[in-house]
């Protein structure tokens, strides 16, 4: 069995597999399905100061090869999670990440599109998403990962913003601007008319940010978007990516993260060191 333990900042993880916020609940949903410390980490679904109700319904949309969604990061604020999901969560074996989300640079989200305030207004510019993470880093000391829009003209200039101010690492994609309308009803199909896309047809697009972004900043990057199966993720860990996310496709299959954790491995078995593998420059060939 090859070994597949990666850190991100002050994080040990035991293989680069993770879930991504807001496709896994707590963790606790998923725990009949498959086993809660077999991965490297599970991010909890985004946490507010305040309880949320999130946008109004419908706020899902299925799409060709992927889905739309505004749920507008509901959840019943930080107390709530601090008094009754904690408890639960905190003594399984694995890495717990709390997503935080905020409307000011007082609390940090700068990627959800799916919000009128803050959200994703502060990642689209190299100044907002610097000054969220300024803000935060002055108050919080431990490993502080901080997730990009990719609706944004580069990328990489976001990512170098804010690794400058005290990013441990960063993750990539956040969901795809979208949107789909009911041609009989003559409306968009979403309460707020536009979403976030997600899902296999957003991988091209998450792959070629997260290779961009590998190259472009000394800190860790934490790649997802799209990704269903082991294949995918050895795609993004070749394109720079430390670790990755399993987002949409956890509600195709609750215990595709394991399973892909189990491809790596296999992978690694048949291939060696994984080292050697990250993707060649144009006309070079790996050994």
């Amino acid at each position: 069995m090859a070994k597949l333990n990666v850190k991100i900042g002050d994080l040990q993880l035991k293989n680069p597999v993770m879930t991504a916020s807001g496709t896994f609940g707590y963790g606790l949903e998923f725990a009949d399905f498959m086993p809660l410390d077999g991965i490297g980490g599970i991010i909890v679904k985004g946490t507010t100061l305040n309880p949320r109700e999130g946008n109004d319904y419908p706020r899902m949309a299925e799409t060709a090869q992927g889905m739309l969604n505004c749920v507008g990061l509901q959840n019943k604020g930080v107390d709530y999670f601090c008094t009754h999901i904690y408890p639960q969560i905190k003594d399984i074996d694995t890495n717990m990440i709390v997503n935080v989300s905020g409307s000011s640079p007082d609390e940090l989200n700068i990627s959800c599109p799916n919000v009128k305030d803050g959200g994703m207004a502060f990642g689209v510019t190299c100044a907002g998403a610097a000054s969220v993470v300024k803000a935060v880093r002055q108050r919080y000391h431990k490993t502080l990962i901080v997730k990009l829009s990719p609706n944004v003209t580069d990328i990489t200039e976001i990512a170098r913003a804010v690794e400058a101010e005290g990013a441990d690492a960063v993750s990539l994609i956040n969901t795809l601007m979208g949107m789909a309308i009911d041609i009989e009803k003559r409306k968009p199909l979403l309460s707020i008319r536009t979403g976030g896309l997600s899902g296999p047809a957003v991988k091209p697009v998450a792959l070629r940010m997260v290779w961009q972004v590998a190259k472009a900043v000394g800190i860790p990057v934490v790649g997802l978007g799209g990704i269903s199966n082991a294949k995918d993720a050895i795609e993004f860990l070749m394109a720079g990516a430390t670790a990755i996310e399993i987002g949409t496709a956890n509600f195709l299959d609750p215990a595709i993260s394991i399973k892909v954790r189990d491809g790596i491995d296999a992978w690694l078995d048949a291939h060696g060191k994984f080292g050697g593998y990250q993707l060649a420059a144009p006309n070079q060939h790996k050994n």
